[in-house]
């Protein structure tokens, strides 16, 4: 039989030993540079008021032993000595009141700190996540080490008053063990055999701890995932319309299941380990207080003594066990900075060069794609591949092709979003990435299909096109006229400062068509040079979508222009037509061209206009 528990993963395979993960120590001290970094002031304030505390404990078990010792020595006596008892008593008395006052102040800098430093994190994983690349949003595994990360540096800034507890501690235990080494050196030795058993313990399981929960991050996020979809708006219609509600509610339940019965087992060994442990400590614990009731028995020592070394010894057993399982804690914790630093430590790869080009302004001879291949990680195919035609200016460009032909894809590659697996994309005939990221993103408004509903006023959600203009009215409200998205703010209550969603309250829920009006300002509030629409009608009625393709015809004259649309009747109206089959370009040409070729687009397009007929 183990003595400790082995923890296993979901398929029966060992997790890794404690032993290999020690190294994460190592993370402690620069995220105590990070924490004290934060308001230095308060840092100082915290050290200079623990360290003076630290010393009042040894200070009040002698006042204790002075006044026993003087109750012993009056006790009978005709003329008791009560201005000595009254003088000892009132200094513990201060002693005591300046402790915790001490204690006070100590709590109030750090919980002002602590403040201080989850805020500074948070803006910290914020912007980090910010420059991180797209494909790393689109990997399970990222976004477990972003979860945790997350998780974990909002409770660890009790690490930092861990620490400076432990700290504090080891002051008052020195204080203490000069006082027992003075009186008995053997009593040392068996304060450490008190406390031993128990910290191997713990420390044993501390990362059994860690591995838990590491090794159940994904399933835990599978949990979020299931209790979302049973109880938030978004999915409410067809949860209800399916009678998916038994369905969700199953499979939360059988893994939250499985969740509790692996923890059981986990939590079991620890209370069965920790309690033969911790006897062997009381053992000890109480061979040392025989030791000392000896020594007083015998005369060797004062009734007073024998109350201070009783004293003494179980408050240094306390800060050993304390300054252990702190040591214990702070070593799981470190495991759980390891992620914290790991995920600081994920570097976006599309950046700039050095000394990236400025953007020209106005684009001369267009883009240009030249051989372009993209392969997503770890996908056995090619999402595109031997892609070549270009984007001319103020020419419209429509990508057409069956879901899945890589129409997206290509719009991820020309804002680099994605950079080409093989081949390059070129813009007046010099490679996108030798330009400045920010002003290539600048200078192209795109508005996907998936946009995002952002749950702030209407004014801010067109605005988020260029955001830096959002105080500028006029142009918030042109472009809401050019996506037709005034008419539907001149129906909201407060118009342009009406809140849009259901999250917060006063919310206005807008139909999917209303929303795609939005986002469509949103392009228009960017005034780019290349507008790129991808499917952006696809939730409009007939009328609506034929008034805003016109609209879009005429804002984009003498500008370059890329439309992704499954509906013939709006990809006409582009200048040239690019279909795409299985990644690759299959044929290039104006509508009347591709018609007269009678080729993949023609086949396409007789087909749409047949259901019409």
């Amino acid at each position: 039989m183990r003595f400790f528990y082995q923890p296993r993963d979901r398929r029966g395979n060992p997790l890794p030993p404690v032993r290999e993960r020690l190294a994460a120590f190592r993370y402690i001290p620069p995220f105590l540079r990070m924490v004290w970094a934060t308001k230095p002031s308060y840092g100082v304030g915290i050290v200079v008021l623990r360290t003076i505390n630290a010393f009042l404990p040894l200070a009040m078990l002698w006042v204790g032993k002075l006044i026993i010792d003087g109750v012993v020595a009056n006790v009978g006596a005709a003329n008791p000595d009560w201005t000595l008892l009254a003088q000892y008593i009132g200094l513990e008395l201060g002693l005591a009141l300046v402790s915790d006052i001490l204690g006070r102040l100590t709590s109030l800098l750090e919980s002002l700190l602590g403040d201080l430093f989850s805020n500074e994190m948070s803006v910290r994983l914020m912007k980090h996540a910010s420059t991180l690349d797209l494909q790393h949003f689109e990997d399970p595994e990222f976004f477990d080490k972003m979860q945790r990360a997350r998780r974990q540096t909002m409770g660890r800034i009790a690490l930092m008053s861990q620490t400076l507890t432990m700290g504090q501690q080891s002051l008052t235990l020195l204080s203490l063990l000069t006082a027992l080494v003075a009186f008995n050196p053997w009593l040392l030795l068996i304060l450490v055999v008190a406390i031993l058993p128990s910290f191997l313990g713990e420390t044993a399981y501390a990362g059994i701890a860690y591995s838990f929960m590491f090794q159940w991050t994904p399933q835990r996020r599978e949990l979020d995932y299931y209790r979302w979809v049973a109880s938030e708006v978004e999915p409410a219609k067809e949860i209800k319309l399916f009678g998916l509600s038994d369905h969700f509610i199953g499979k939360y339940s059988d893994l939250a299941d499985e969740y509790v019965q692996e923890n059981r087992r986990v939590a079991t060994h620890r209370a069965a380990t920790g309690g033969v442990l911790t006897s062997l400590s009381t053992l000890a614990y109480y061979g040392a207080v025989a030791t000392i009731v000896y020594e007083a028995v015998i005369g060797a020592i004062t009734i007073g003594s024998l109350t201070f070394l009783m004293g003494t010894f179980q408050r240094s057993r306390g800060l050993i066990s304390s300054i252990l399982m702190t040591i214990a804690r702070a070593y799981e914790q470190g495991l759980q900075l390891k992620d914290l630093f790991d995920f600081l430590a994920v570097r976006p790869q599309i950046k700039n060069v050095e000394n990236p080009l400025r953007l020209p302004d106005p684009v001369r001879s267009g883009f240009v794609f030249d051989d372009v291949g993209f392969q997503y990680p770890d996908a056995d195919g090619w999402a595109v591949r031997h892609v070549s035609f270009e984007i001319l200016p103020g020419e419209r460009v429509a990508l057409v092709g069956e879901n899945g032909a890589g129409k997206t894809t290509l719009v991820k590659l020309l804002t680099r979003l994605y950079e080409p697996t093989e081949g390059r994309i070129l813009l007046d005939g010099v490679d996108l990435a030798e330009y400045d990221l920010f002003e290539l993103r600048q200078a192209i408004g795109v508005i996907f299909q998936d946009f995002f509903r952002y749950d702030l006023t209407a004014r801010e959600n067109i605005a988020v096109g260029r955001i830096e203009r959002r105080e500028d009215t006029d142009r918030i409200v042109d472009s809401a006229e050019k996506s037709m998205a005034a008419d539907v703010i001149e129906h909201l209550d407060q118009k342009y400062d009406q809140m849009l969603g259901r999250r917060f309250e006063g919310g206005a829920n807008l139909s999917g068509g209303e929303w795609q009006k939005i986002a469509l300002g949103r392009a228009y509030m960017r005034d780019a040079q290349l507008l790129v629409l991808d499917e952006p009608t696809a939730a409009l009625d007939a009328r609506a979508e034929h008034q805003v393709f016109q609209r879009f015809t005429e804002l984009t004259q003498g500008k370059m222009a890329v439309l992704i649309s499954h509906r013939f009747s709006t990809v006409r109206m582009a200048d040239r037509i690019v279909v795409l089959d299985e990644g690759r370009v299959l044929e290039d040409g104006s509508h009347e061209e591709l018609l007269d070729l009678d080729g993949r687009y023609a086949e396409l397009f007789n087909l749409q206009a047949e259901g019409y007929r």
